[in-house]
């Protein structure tokens, strides 16, 4: 139970990372700082989103256009970004085309980044030490 909870934190910051990283380099991608509530409501929301997307966009690709295995991540923080940014209570606004297109680069990046090491310190680590030891 310990390593669920743990994987679903390291979700939710890796989602935060993303998401301010994004903030900070992408030009009309903008935080509401002011409202914190609304920039928790828009981590919760992206990874939500971002957790149901992927196996459905998979499954589609798969079926569809299996082209589009390698790109399924990007897209599926595509489709997570969109819902946040038109959900009136989440902080998060983009406003150029230009942002749209290098968000969820951004965004992507820096959370597939972020989840590889918080899992290798938090998880791999803890579950390694609480293995037994075998001889």
């Amino acid at each position: 139970m310990k390593i669920r909870l743990l994987r679903v934190l390291v979700y939710l910051a890796s989602a935060a990372a993303g998401l301010v990283l994004a903030d900070l380099l992408v030009d009309g991608f903008r935080i509401s700082w002011l409202d914190w509530w609304g920039f928790l409501v828009a981590i919760v929301v992206f990874a939500i989103v971002q957790s149901i997307a992927t196996p459905v966009a998979t499954g589609l690709a798969e079926k569809h256009a299996p082209l589009l295995l390698g790109g399924i991540g990007i897209i599926a923080t595509f489709v997570s970004l969109l819902v946040v940014a038109f959900l009136p209570s989440a902080g998060i606004r983009i406003t150029t085309a230009g942002a749209w297109l290098l968000a969820p680069l951004v965004v992507w990046i820096v959370s597939a980044i972020v989840t590889w090491v918080l899992t290798v310190v938090l998880i791999d680590r803890r579950s390694k030490a609480a293995a037994p030891a075998k001889s």
